[in-house]
């Protein structure tokens, strides 16, 4: 099971990738970072990213939705401590910036950020190689 260097080399071996990096969403804080930083900055692109990634995973409009409650007039959030998004896709004139939550046994405020070329990067399979890659990192 990999840690966080281990784990952003390894995002780094995809086709595209220009940066990758673990970042706290409550704090703002890079936990690790390899390759360029998009504006050239890890810490400032860290803030940044987190500010985006705490409002989806903080929007009660983006929750999990469950079956209603007995007398409730209406679907409910589910009860997870999980960000109720997988992951996030944003897309530039030129990169794909790729945010994918990390689930922990604590409490689950990191995500995974590839920074992809947009001309030699596979999206898809970027996806589901940082899926993959969360499930199997180890904090610690």
């Amino acid at each position: 099971m990999p840690g966080i260097d281990e784990s952003l080399l390894e995002a780094m071996r995809l086709p595209g990738a220009r940066g990758a990096s673990l970042v706290d969403w409550i704090s703002g804080l890079a936990l690790g970072a390899v390759g360029m930083a998009p504006g050239g900055d890890w810490e400032a692109t860290a803030a940044e990213t987190a500010e985006l990634a705490r409002h989806v995973a903080e929007s009660g409009s983006l929750a999990a939705v469950g079956a209603p409650a007995a007398g409730a007039p209406g679907p409910t959030a589910a009860p997870d401590k999980e960000p109720p998004v997988e992951d996030m896709i944003a897309t530039t004139t030129d990169a794909y910036h790729l945010l994918r939550f990390v689930s922990t046994p604590f409490d689950s405020t990191v995500f995974l950020h590839l920074w992809l070329d947009r001309n030699d990067g596979n999206l898809a399979l970027a996806r589901i190689r940082l899926a993959e890659l969360a499930d199997r990192l180890v904090l610690g």
